[in-house]
């Protein structure tokens, strides 16, 4: 199986994960979890893709993002974040660095100058600890721009961070005051 194979199917599993677990028949709970066997089954029927244990494993393993996680003993799966679904991953809540960066497409800057950085469809902003991974980010969704947040002033002034399990830091908004465009 290629490379590319991989990431088309790890892409099934975070619409599956993160967005639309009825398009296989299945449902999280509410931490996100949900049946491997179910999730497997539910691919193989729903996908024009072959997917088992083992694959399921190293997509895991291999995800450069790191979007997924596993039970101790394998049996449940979930999305690390970037849910639209109301799910509690049991975010820990954390002291971020004194700075942290969102990049995002240029085309969206209008938008931001007037309301800030919003979830939109997902249930968290996500941020960035470092310029290279948000420019990265950024990336995908057309030429980038990339904001400064001052993390530690939102902090002070009593709004809430996340670290979810693979290093991405999420809050609920952040206002305009508190961006700064690079």
């Amino acid at each position: 199986m290629t490379e590319q194979d991989l990431n088309q199917i790890s892409k099934i599993i975070a619409l599956i994960l993160r967005h639309k677990p009825e398009v296989i028949g299945i449902k999280l709970d509410n931490n996100g979890w949900a049946n491997v066997d179910e999730l497997i089954a539910g691919i193989g029927k729903n996908f024009p893709v072959v997917i088992n244990q083992e694959l399921l494993e190293k997509i895991v393993a291999t995800d450069g993002k790191k979007r997924y996680s596993f039970n101790e003993n394998r049996s449940l799966i979930r999305a690390n974040q970037g849910h639209s679904l109301a799910v509690d991953v049991q975010l820990k809540k954390e002291i971020p660095p004194s700075i942290l960066y969102h990049g995002t497409a240029e085309k969206y800057e209008n938008s931001i100058s007037k309301q800030g950085l919003i979830p939109k469809s997902r249930l968290y902003v996500h941020l960035s600890k470092d310029v290279a991974t948000a420019q990265t980010v950024g990336q995908r969704h057309g030429k980038v721009i990339i904001y400064k947040i001052d993390s530690a002033k939102m902090q002070e002034d009593g709004f809430e961070f996340f670290l979810s399990e693979n290093g991405v830091w999420l809050t609920k908004t952040v206002p305009i005051k508190y961006l700064e465009k690079l």
